[in-house]
């Protein structure tokens, strides 16, 4: 298709190599699923409004070369084709590319938008009944909300997210990443790897429907089976679990120490190495359920002990017993780590301008590279527009 587009499909460790993905996305969710595919080898078309493009590209400060550094760690590895959807030939040239030369679309627009002008999945794949076309709606496909547009915040408000999230008595957070956006983008991207693989068997695409409320919804899972099995509502805990103690972030003498004991052996351990294992004869700490039953009485009495000593000297002590643990880092901390070092994770764009967060896998002990950053609004519109004379 261009030179950048034979690079990103000669590049080792791409599976998804040869394919052609459009993104007819914005903000979060699409553009999660589109870089991951893009990531995996496939070249990736984002269409965008001539406009000011994306609406993430203006999410900022910070800002960094060009775009606010939220776009620009989500849109790694595509092409952007700036595209008026409004223009008779602009549009018929896109209908043409996306009936003739793609195999995968991801769409989160307006409910209705693609459908109002053409481009929606029953449109298209009644031409091309090979394509696999993915939408990524706010409330879901159907129901009474199913015309409701959603954001992130909305979603794990609405999910149920946030009320199990904080700490009781105080006012509700939000989860810092958008979990309910990049959750629904791995969804998608699951759906899609699953309906290439029935395409590749039996010549046929699908459609493949996810949303951010599902998300929410699967997020809660744990949560809602509690509930259907005690009648109680899920409480806001905190750094907590609700079923294990000790499970939690305990204060250090220099800082947040989480200890995970999740199970009566794990306690064991944690009970012998902070010098108290007379608690494995109480009551109180001898199982898993009593400690629950017990939680403040058992989270005191280990802050208690904990507070003694810094992070570093019970991250030791707890190593050499092997307790889980591990102390609360900020981001700055997470990034210069030398297990995030090690992983090679953080990939600089070939520009070196920019250090971006690659993705979480490896194959054969090769994470996909990053071939190219971020594109300019509109760089690629030419993929689309070869078509336009055609078209009209």
């Amino acid at each position: 298709m261009t030179e950048r587009t034979a690079e990103t499909q000669s590049a080792p460790h791409k599976p998804l190599a040869g394919l052609v993905a459009v993104e007819l996305g914005h903000s979060v969710a699409a553009p999660v699923a589109g870089h991951v595919l893009a990531d995996l080898g496939a070249t990736l078309i984002k269409i965008e409004n001539p406009s000011g493009g994306d609406d993430a590209r203006n999410w900022g400060p910070p800002f960094w070369h060009g775009a606010s550094a939220m776009f620009q760690a989500l849109n790694r590895n595509k092409f952007s084709a700036a595209i008026d959807l409004k223009d008779p030939g602009e549009l018929a040239a896109l209908h043409r590319f996306l009936v003739e030369e793609t195999d995968i679309i991801v769409q989160n627009m307006r409910p209705g938008l693609v459908d109002k002008i053409g481009i929606g999945a029953d449109a298209l794949r009644a031409v091309n009944p090979r394509l696999i076309y993915c939408n990524l709606w706010a409330f879901g496909r159907t129901g009474p909300l199913k015309n409701r547009p959603g954001y992130d915040p909305l979603m794990q408000a609405f999910g149920g997210i946030m009320s199990i999230t904080g700490e009781e008595g105080r006012p509700p957070v939000r989860v810092g990443p958008s979990i309910v956006d990049q959750g629904t983008g791995m969804w998608a991207v699951i759906g899609i790897l699953s309906a290439l693989h029935r395409r590749s068997e039996t010549g046929e695409g699908s459609v493949v429907d996810t949303s951010l409320y599902e998300t929410a919804l699967s997020w809660i899972g744990t949560a809602a089976a509690s509930f259907h099995a005690s009648g109680e509502v899920p409480k806001r805990r905190g750094s907590e679990m609700s079923g294990l103690v000790p499970y939690k972030v305990y204060e250090a003498a220099d800082g947040y120490i989480l200890i995970a004991a999740g199970n009566d052996n794990l306690f064991r351990h944690l009970a012998e190495a902070v010098g108290h294992p007379e608690w494995l004869e109480d009551p109180v700490f001898a199982t898993n359920p009593e400690r629950v039953r017990n939680r403040d009485t058992v989270n005191g009495a280990v802050q208690k002990v904990i507070e003694t000593r810094s992070r570093a000297e019970w991250q030791k002590v707890f190593d050499d017993a092997s307790v889980p643990s591990a102390p609360l880092q900020t981001v700055d901390q997470v990034v210069e780590h030398a297990q995030t070092q090690a992983l090679e994770i953080c990939q600089q764009t070939p520009d070196g301008a920019m250090s971006l967060v690659g993705l979480p896998l490896s194959f054969d002990g090769v994470r996909p590279p990053l071939v190219s950053g971020p594109p300019k609004l509109g760089a690629d519109s030419a993929l689309i527009l070869k078509n336009k004379d055609a078209a009209e």
